[in-house]
This record gives C-alpha cells, sequence and structure tokens, in this order.
C-alpha cells in the first residue's frame, strides 16, 4: 500500500471520489440500459399481443382470410389448431412448420413469450413470439427484434464512449474542488510551520471565514496554544523566581563558608554552624515548596493524587493539632472551634494549607491570631485571622502567585519564599475548594486585638454528609 501513502490526501480523496462516481455511474448506465431493454420488450410484446387479438377476434368471427394481412412491425403470424398443426398464415409465412416447437406452443398459450432465431421464420433477425388463444386455435404472432436490439446496442456503445470522458472530466473536477477544500489545511500547514520554526507558540493559526470544521480546528488550535504560550511563560517565570530564591541561600552559605575559612582558627564554627543551618532549613523548606508546587502544575493529576490519599478529615481536630504546634510562637495562636467538620481529603495537604496560614498570620499579626472552624450550608469553612497590618484589596488576589511578597510583608519577613498562599491556592483547588483574603475587622467576635487591619483568610471545602 505504499502508493496509496505516496499519493497525498488531495489525491486519494479525489481517488476516493472517482472510484464512487465511476461505480455510481456504471450502476446507474448498467440500470439504463436494463429499464430500456425492459421498456421496448414490454412494447413489442404489446404491439404482437394487439395484433394477435385482432386476428383471433377475426378467427372467433369466422371471417379469417387467407393469407392474413400482418402490420408493419410483425414478421408473421400462423394459426394452430390443437393438434399444432397450421391452419392460416400471414403472406410469406411457413404454411407447414410453426415458428415455435410443440414444448413451446403448450408454454406459449399459458402465457410465455419466446425469444427465438430468425431462421425459423426464414429471417435474418432474431424474434419475439406471443401466442393469443382463439378458441380451439391459436394464433402465434412473431416480430422482429432488431429495432429493440439496435436502440439498446446505440444506447450501450454510448455509454461506453461517453463514460470515461465523463469519469476523466469528473476526475479533473474533484481534484480541483479537494484542492479548494484543502487550501485552508494548508494554510493551517504553513502557519503551524512558521510558528515551529520561531520556536514560539505566541503566534497564530489564520483561521478561516468559512466557519466550517476547518475554521473550528484553527481557533481550537489556536486556543491551544495560547494555553501553551500562557504554561510556557508561567514555566519561564517559575524557574527564573525559583533561581532567584534558591541564588540567596546558597548565597549566604557561601559567603559565611568563606568567611570562616579566612579566619581559621579565630572563627567561632558553633555560631557558623548554627547560621548554616539556618540557611540550610530555609534552602530545604524552600526546596520542599518548589517540588509541591512542580507537582501540583497539573490540577488534574494533582486532584487524582489527592484522590487516592483521601480519607475523612475532621476539620475541627485537625486545627486543634496543627495549632497546638504555635505556643511558642511570637503571639498567642488560639482555636475556635464550633462544631465537627468532616471533608474528604488529604490530611498532610489540609494541615499544610492550614500551617502556611498560620505562618503567614503569626508573620504579620500584632497581638493574636484566630483559626476558626464552622459548617455553613454543605461547606465547611476554616477562618484564619490576624491584627496585622493586612493587604491592600488590590492586591489580594496577586498574593496567591509564586513568589509574590508585598514590601510591607518583605521588610518583615523572616526567611519566607513568597510560596506559602500559593501552595494553599493549589491545594485547595485539589480539594475542590476555594480560598479566599478579606479585611479581619477586629470588632468581630473572633478577633479582639489592637494592630491593624488585619487579615482574614478563608477556605472552604465541601463538607462530607453525616454517616447513618
Amino acid at each position: 500500500m505504499r502508493w496509496w501513502s505516496r499519493l497525498g490526501l488531495r489525491g486519494r480523496l479525489t481517488l476516493i471520489a472517482v472510484a464512487g462516481l465511476a461505480i455510481g455511474l456504471t450502476l446507474g448506465g448498467a440500470l439504463l440500459v436494463f429499464a430500456l431493454q425492459a421498456t421496448l420488450s414490454r412494447a413489442l410484446d404489446n404491439s404482437a399481443r394487439d395484433s394477435g387479438r385482432e386476428v383471433a377476434a377475426l378467427v372467433r368471427a369466422g371471417k379469417l382470410p387467407d393469407p392474413i394481412p400482418a402490420g408493419e412491425r410483425v414478421a408473421t403470424i400462423q394459426v394452430v389448431d390443437r393438434s399444432d398443426r397450421i391452419v392460416a398464415t400471414s403472406a410469406g409465412a411457413d404454411r407447414l412448420v410453426p415458428v415455435l416447437h410443440a414444448d413451446e406452443i403448450g408454454a406459449a398459450r399459458g402465457g410465455q413469450r419466446f425469444d427465438v432465431p430468425g431462421d425459423r421464420a426464414g429471417l435474418a433477425t432474431p424474434l419475439r413470439v406471443v401466442a393469443v388463444p382463439a378458441g380451439d386455435e391459436t394464433v402465434l404472432v412473431a416480430v422482429s427484434r432488431s429495432e429493440l436490439t439496435q436502440s439498446v446496442g446505440l444506447v450501450r456503445n454510448v455509454l461506453l464512449v461517453a463514460f470515461p470522458a465523463l469519469v476523466a472530466v469528473l476526475g479533473l473536477v474533484a481534484w480541483r474542488a479537494v484542492g479548494w477544500t484543502l487550501r485552508p489545511v494548508e494554510a493551517l500547514r504553513r502557519g503551524a510551520e512558521e510558528i515551529a520554526n520561531a520556536g514560539s507558540p505566541a503566534s497564530r493559526l489564520p483561521v478561516p471565514a468559512t466557519g466550517d470544521e476547518v475554521a473550528r480546528l484553527a481557533t481550537t488550535l489556536n486556543g491551544m496554544l495560547s494555553r501553551l504560550t500562557a504554561s510556557q511563560q508561567r514555566q519561564r517565570a517559575f524557574v527564573a523566581d525559583a533561581a532567584h530564591e534558591l541564588r540567596s541561600p546558597v548565597a549566604s552559605i557561601r559567603t559565611q563558608l568563606e568567611v570562616a575559612q579566612r579566619l581559621g582558627d579565630r572563627a567561632d564554627w558553633p555560631d557558623v554552624a548554627g547560621d548554616l543551618l539556618v540557611d540550610t532549613e530555609r534552602l530545604s523548606r524552600l526546596t520542599e515548596d518548589l517540588l509541591l508546587l512542580a507537582r501540583s502544575a497539573d490540577s488534574d493529576e494533582a486532584a487524582a493524587r489527592m484522590a487516592r490519599r483521601a480519607e475523612r478529615v475532621d476539620l475541627a481536630a485537625l486545627v486543634t493539632d496543627v495549632a497546638d504546634r504555635y505556643e511558642t510562637a511570637r503571639v498567642p495562636v488560639t482555636a475556635l472551634l464550633d462544631v465537627p467538620a468532616e471533608v474528604h481529603g488529604d490530611p498532610a495537604a489540609l494541615a499544610r494549607v492550614v500551617g502556611n496560614l498560620l505562618d503567614n498570620a503569626v508573620r504579620h499579626a500584632e497581638t493574636e491570631v484566630v483559626a476558626s472552624v464552622s459548617v455553613q450550608g454543605d461547606e465547611a469553612v476554616v477562618v484564619v485571622t490576624d491584627d496585622g497590618p493586612g493587604i491592600p484589596p488590590a492586591d489580594r488576589d496577586r498574593v496567591f502567585d509564586r513568589f509574590t511578597r508585598l514590601d510591607d510583608g518583605r521588610a518583615r519577613d523572616e526567611g519566607g519564599s513568597g510560596l506559602g498562599l500559593a501552595i494553599v491556592a493549589e491545594l485547595v483547588a485539589a480539594h475542590h475548594g476555594a480560598v479566599t483574603l478579606t479585611a479581619a475587622h477586629h470588632r468581630d467576635r473572633n478577633v479582639g486585638g489592637t494592630g491593624g487591619p488585619g487579615l482574614r483568610a478563608e477556605v472552604r471545602l465541601p463538607l462530607l454528609p453525616e454517616t447513618p
């Protein structure tokens, strides 16, 4: 089948179209010839039968002349008795031998028609013979089939001559039509080649104004290119930010080691080891955060991974456990738990969500951090509030981007990498939930501090139905 693949799409489609047309024309021509032959045969039979009825009427009236007058299309007429003996004929017809054999005469009396050679009647053309009963006698009428044969042959020859030319013309039309139809596809191919040579999916494919399947394909491909461009830009930004963030602790570790190496025995190695340990821990946390974000880049894969680890989790108990880890934090962390709230999720991932929110709140709070759990409709709600400087409304969505740190937060940051809230957003999305940031409003019952406007981080997750 190599020849088939070498034809190309245009050649294959054209060949399929021509083959279909050829088969259709062949069947149509055969049907036309068959219908013409059947129509002419029926007309010939009707003509012979009419002549036979006229002669039969004369036989029944006893007025049969001899010879029997025959019409223009009638070749011969014979009247035979019950013993198949000829009793009368048309002029020039054989008076001794019937045009049909004895067994054929019997079948003809039953309505069957026969095609016989013309030499039975002394003629060169084939004959069509019908029988018409006339009392005890039978009228045999033979008509020439020459006109029928000539007409059918003429039509057959015309079709055989015209058929190849017609197929060739239709093949040329199909070739042009397929080429015109595939022209937008070729434009898409050239556009894709230009994009591939440019090495960037930022360009777009041409969309034809036809509104057909090719136009919808081009629109879909352009949407895919847009997503690839956005993904590529996010990947480049992520790699650049990750390299920048990793450079800081690595540079700090290198600087401390170089200074300690120059000081030699005068260096305070325990202090150096402590400082290096702090930077190493920061580097380790940053590496773990980057790995987590890289794994959650595909939201579908992340959701599937969470589903494999998921179990029934009581958020009230989980928040209590996480809050207990902050007994020695710079500000007190209080847990307010209204009712148990069970969700379906990964306990470690949900603990990471609460821990990141508490880390962020403790880092910026003035006097207090409050974590609460409640149930609202079919959702479990976790709220972490602080009385710190808060976040301006214009920046509350931006802080969920990776490596985003506001100026005030950056000045107060103690080792934060700007990945905490990004991780929260990724993990909450993998649990089919939502996270939002608003002002804390300290006069609410949750926060009684005297610091700044504060921040209220709210996480909503689908609540599991109560077990009976």
